[in-house]
């Protein structure tokens, strides 16, 4: 090859991607998208954690799972066009590189939007990130006649309900939640739209992997709460937190053993699909909450929380029974069969009832482990009797 050929271009034509391309795999400017998402994820679970610490938990449910919305929805879009349309061309970094300069600005505006209800700086973020995406779409449908329908589709769609989250910074106070649920609802409802005259054409095992590597940043916010409890059971003295620490560390080991005990699929048939991917956004939310749950039961162990004990459990456990039943839901349900397959809605349902035991994040840990335990007895199991199925 020569040393022009070896040269990255300026520009090049977008067309698609093929979707059996071998070997595909998460590009460095994706994951250093990903790691400059981390700091909206982490300012979204500590604006979590300060809220239910103070005891304001509906304001403090409302406003996370409004900020991690925008997080999630603007990270997932960009996911899957990349999947289908990542050219490497310097306008296509730029582009991206100005999608993760929208993720920063939103990141800014989480402090404000939890402490005053203040979402001026995130939509602002918000909006660029949606705009640049635009661009994308436009070049496209562009280079790909064979989906320029969808990609046109997408553009008009995305640039149509940004205009929305714009207009709505001019609400009334008290349509600012009603609007939010309609626009978002218009968001979901894009590429459901978009997608119906032929899906674009992303790659199923690079959507596979970009989704795991995203469950491993949030995962990373549970890591750093158990961090900053084992510092401040060192710094305190307190040997409870050590055992709080402890039981942490066992809850985010099971997180993630749980995600990634199977091999993971997404169907190419659009409903799925969009289940699939749609489903995440409860994943994500919920581990990043765990992280930030565990926070909060330090300070109650500090007596510096404005909750009870039960209160401080429930902020653990409550997200760690919407993960299991959401990926009972997605990954489990189908693949699992036999007396395992309930496991996950039992372990669910039994982890709302540790907050009311004497040591709640310790029983919360016990059930996961089984749990685990669990699934690895079943998989072994349904291994060999395949395995012996083979041999007859």
């Amino acid at each position: 090859m020569s040393q022009t050929g070896s040269v990255r271009p300026w520009y090049r034509r977008m067309t698609a991607r093929r979707p059996d391309e071998p070997h595909r795999s998460a590009t460095t400017l994706e994951l250093f998208f990903d790691l400059c998402f981390v700091v909206a994820v982490a300012q979204a679970a500590a604006g979590l954690h300060h809220d239910v610490a103070e005891g304001r938990v509906g304001h403090a449910v409302g406003g996370y799972l409004m900020v991690f919305f925008a997080i999630w929805w603007a990270w997932m879009n960009v996911t899957w066009f990349a999947s289908a349309y990542d050219t490497d061309d310097d306008v296509y970094r730029i582009t991206t590189l100005v999608e993760i300069a929208g993720a920063l600005i939103l990141a800014a505006g989480v402090p404000r939007a939890f402490e005053v209800g203040d979402f001026t700086t995130i939509t602002y973020g918000y909006v660029v990130m949606r705009l640049a995406a635009v661009t994308h779409w436009i070049r496209a449908a562009a280079g790909d006649p064979g989906h320029r329908a969808a990609a046109v589709r997408y553009a008009v769609g995305v640039a149509v309900v940004q205009l929305g989250w714009i207009l709505r910074l001019h609400l009334p106070d008290g349509w600012r939640v009603g609007s939010f649920v309609v626009l978002v609802l218009a968001e979901l409802l894009v590429p459901a739209v978009a997608e119906r005259p032929g899906m674009t054409p992303w790659h199923p095992r690079h959507i596979v992997e970009r989704y795991g590597l995203f469950t491993l940043i949030v995962l990373g916010e549970v890591v750093l709460a158990t961090s900053v409890a084992v510092q401040t059971g060192v710094d305190a003295g307190q040997r409870s937190l050590w055992s709080l620490a402890a039981a942490g560390a066992v809850i985010v080991f099971a997180l993630w053993w749980l995600y990634f005990d199977r091999p993971v699929e997404v169907s190419t048939r659009l409903r799925r699909a969009l289940f699939w991917g749609y489903g995440h956004y409860l994943i994500f939310a919920s581990v990043a909450a765990v992280g930030a749950g565990l926070a909060v039961r330090v300070d109650h162990e500090r007596h510096q929380a404005h909750l009870s004990g039960v209160g401080s459990a429930y902020a653990i456990a409550v997200p760690v029974a919407v993960y299991l039943l959401t990926l009972w839901a997605l990954h489990v349900r189908r693949q699992q069969r036999g007396p395992a397959r309930a496991a996950y809605p039992v372990v669910a349902a039994l982890a709302l009832l540790t907050p009311l035991g004497p040591v709640p994040a310790h029983l919360l840990a016990g059930l996961l482990f089984v749990l685990v335990a669990v699934t690895v007895v079943a998989r072994r199991r349904s291994t060999s009797s395949t395995a012996g199925h083979v041999r007859r």
